[in-house]
């Protein structure tokens, strides 16, 4: 199914920005005028208008976001498309590397720690993987689902949208749920997080308030430095608006 990016979310004229931390994430509030709207320009408009740059977000994790969101969406695969969450896993895990998106009012709502799997690597991801029993993360799309009370506590199952990437989420128990050793007191005292068997586990102080905000059918993209998963993902086929390359635009 071909997707069209005609319809990018971009803010329509911002009139000044409050940014308030607050406790483990920070909340910026943008004061726009009449919302947002739909029209042809590239996605980095929003990507600026929200300092996502200025936060850490990657450029291109963030134009590969838009593109496999708005191609989930199409499919029907995501019943919440105001909610769209992205971990840059080519940050360093002392680092917020996640970013929770509300791309309606538009805002950012969170930008947080989250953990990699151990197998991974040290204080970075560098390896991936879709096995079981590997312990490594696994980039690619996800549909959040429920949540549950488990071994961690409360948590929310994930399914992996991607084949041979991420599709045995569920058979790995890979979910987000909540870890002590996700912790910025833990980063700067060993430089580093510590790590999960393959979940991005989040701090006790912010899982559940972020749990509650992205469960139940929004779109989350896991990147990292992952060659063979851009050169393959299916969901990442389509091509950037003309005129816009992601080699000359990183």
């Amino acid at each position: 199914m071909k997707v069209s990016f005609s319809g990018l979310l971009i803010i329509a004229l911002v009139t000044g920005s409050v940014f308030t931390p607050m406790g483990n994430y920070a909340t910026p509030t943008f004061l726009v005028n009449n919302s947002f709207t739909y029209n042809n320009k590239p996605p980095q408009d929003l990507y600026d208008s929200l300092d996502l740059g200025k936060l850490g977000l990657a450029r291109r994790a963030f134009e590969y976001a838009m593109i496999g969101y708005k191609k989930l969406k199409t499919m029907g695969a995501i019943s919440n498309d105001r909610i769209l969450s992205i971990i840059d896993f080519t940050l360093p895990s002392d680092k917020k590397r996640l970013f929770v998106l509300d791309l309606k009012s538009p805002k950012l709502l969170f930008v947080t720690y989250v953990a990699h799997g151990k197998n991974s690597g040290l204080n970075k991801a560098l390896y991936f993987s879709n096995e079981p029993e590997s312990n490594k993360s696994s980039v690619g799309f996800y549909t959040t689902k429920v949540t549950y009370s488990g071994a961690h506590g409360y948590s929310l199952r994930l399914d992996g949208e991607e084949t041979g990437f991420n599709n045995n989420a569920n058979k790995r128990d890979i979910v987000v749920h909540s870890a002590d050793y996700v912790d910025e007191s833990v980063a700067k005292q060993q430089g580093r997080i510590g790590r999960s068997l393959g979940c991005p586990a989040l701090s006790p102080k912010i899982n559940k308030q972020l749990i509650d905000k992205i469960k139940n059918g929004t779109c989350l993209f896991v990147y990292g430095n992952d060659n063979k998963y851009i050169s393959n993902s299916r969901l990442l086929k389509e091509p950037l608006l003309k005129g816009y390359n992601l080699k000359t635009n990183p």
